[in-house]
């Protein structure tokens, strides 16, 4: 870059040796000579002032040590986006193709063309790329007028990721051009989107997905160019600093995956206000400082209008620690998935599987916990130990085996409100399940189990004394031993006097008899 830069350069994107910044000045710097350009780095530890010098401010910076004066010959202003797929993606030619001669005719006069094989070359690898990735290639602009459509008009999915590009303008320049673009990053470049209606926002008639991750994009933003995404299916917004000041009218209506990680300033009000995204089927949630959530238009027991087609919530890394957030999941009528890791509700003193247990129980359509299935003998054992947990306070509450005294208090059934409609499913506790636990003894935790070998009609019926918290891989040890036959051909189930006729199978070794809500005086079916 010369030294006879003009106003043009601000605003402009730039890199220098590998660190990313933004142009707010170009100029003189007295005493020092000749002309220097004022950059504000998206690093500020990069930078060493706050764009002033010797008390003259000739730029700001929103941080203190954000700014540098740099000459322009340190500075890389970028490419356009043809010369970065070339750069990339065409291939070199050997040396005994660079001579290869043509005879083509220009006009009425033959001409010798040497290397023209190369250029046809050249020409048909760009026309059958569909998926190209720019990331951190100093992609600035579209270039001339018409020739990325010209050389690659088959591209579905672009990553420009991390580039030169200050502007949605330089942004729709390019897209503009690729009519079949269905996948689109533009993560980590600092663009100027627009900021009135009559501004040009383009319009991206295939696109499905679309990544803003750091772009600083605000929601108004975000809402003035959806109009121009008519079919988009996925949209990611971290790490913006949004704040969801409006509800989306008329655009986002196709979009069922919405990223809203790490933008801190999101509060249980505003994603109200986005409640009503017809196919909205993923919301991420992960690391915005969410502690409480609440659907105003649905009591206790009653499913919410809000979030209609959500089947998968991310809310990851936040700041949860009461379980009424849990119990307000529940009102969600299609939700099938959840991620709730790294929160002080399940990072806190209780057992992880206890935890497990308890979200399984509270939410009762769950089928995917923290990306781990819930089979239904999970979902059994959690719910029974739910209900047997909390039955002493569920009796002093009011609750009563008998229907017609089951009157529990209005808060118990907020702080449980699937325990009444556990009741119905497995019937309401009895008396000896209520007992008060005694301190934790090994002889507390032993099950007394008969073991039956329905396959061998000629083995006798044993009784065994075995801890709850024995796995089932380690049972299956002891029965090998005591029955010399091999582990690996066991198939291991029981049986309750609880549940008559039914048959739950032990499937997991690695879980424990308890997991599977195995008790004194139910049967062990061992076949070979």
């Amino acid at each position: 870059m010369n030294d006879t830069l003009t106003s043009d350069v601000i605003g402009r994107r730039v890199e220098v040796n590998g660190e990313h910044a933004t142009v707010h000045f170009s100029g003189i710097v007295p005493p020092v000579a000749g002309l220097w350009l004022g950059v504000e780095w998206d690093n500020p530890e990069r930078g060493k002032h706050d764009g002033s010098h010797e008390g003259t401010v000739y730029f700001k910076c929103r941080h203190p040590t954000g700014g540098s004066f740099i000459r322009p010959n340190k500075v890389n202003f970028g490419v356009d986006f043809l010369t970065a797929v070339k750069n990339r993606y065409v291939l070199e030619d050997g040396p005994e193709e660079d001579v290869n001669e043509q005879i083509v005719i220009i006009g009425k006069k033959p001409v010798e063309a040497i290397g023209f094989d190369s250029i046809i070359k050249q020409q048909s690898q760009l026309s059958k790329l569909q998926e190209i990735s720019l990331r951190n290639c100093a992609v600035n602009c579209a270039g001339d007028r018409g020739t990325i459509a010209k050389a690659c008009p088959n591209i579905r999915k672009v990553d420009l990721s991390r580039n030169l590009l200050s502007s949605w303008d330089e942004v729709l320049d390019i897209a503009d051009q690729l009519k079949h673009l269905e996948v689109l990053n533009l993560s980590e470049n600092k663009l100027r989107f627009p900021s009135g209606s009559s501004s040009r926002t383009g319009t991206f008639p295939a696109l499905k997905v679309l990544v803003l991750n750091r772009t600083g994009i605000t929601w108004a933003e975000v809402l003035r160019c959806a109009s121009g995404w008519p079919v988009l299916e996925e949209l990611y917004l971290k790490s913006n600093d949004l704040f969801i000041s409006e509800r989306p009218a008329d655009v986002l209506q196709m979009v069922k995956l919405l990223d809203l990680s790490s933008n801190q300033l999101i509060d249980e009000n505003q994603l109200l206000l986005i409640a009503y995204l017809p196919r909205l089927e993923q919301l991420i949630l992960s690391d915005i400082g969410i502690s409480s959530i609440h659907f105003p238009d649905a009591g206790t027991g009653h499913k919410t209008s809000m979030f209609p087609s959500l089947q998968y919530l991310v809310v990851n890394d936040n700041q949860i620690s009461q379980w009424p957030f849990i119990n307000e999941l529940d009102k969600l009528q299609s939700l099938h998935a959840l991620s709730c890791i790294r929160n002080p509700l399940t990072e806190g003193s209780k057992e992880a599987q206890t935890t497990r247990q308890l979200i399984i129980a509270k939410i009762g359509q769950l089928k995917t916990l923290n990306k781990c299935e819930i089979l239904p003998e999970e979902r059994r054992g959690a719910e029974l130990d739910y209900r047997k947990a909390f039955g002493n306070e569920w009796k002093k509450a009011g609750g009563h085996q008998d229907p017609d005294k089951n009157r529990p208090h209005e808060e118990f059934l907020r702080a449980h409100p699937r325990y009444q409609l556990l009741c119905l499913k497995y019937g309401a506790p009895e008396d000896g399940e209520l007992q008060t636990q005694q301190p934790f003894l090994l002889k507390n935790q032993l099950l007394t189990l008969k073991v039956k070998y329905p396959n061998q009609v000629d083995q006798r019926v044993l009784e065994k004394q075995l801890p709850d918290s024995m796995t089932i891989q380690k049972v299956k040890g002891l029965l090998a031993r005591l029955l010399k036959v091999p582990v690996s051909e066991f198939l291991l189930s029981y049986e309750s006097p609880k549940m008559p006729g039914r048959e739950i199978e032990l499937e997991n070794d690695q879980q424990s008899l308890q997991f599977y809500s195995v008790e004194s005086g139910d049967c062990l079916l061992v076949r070979w």
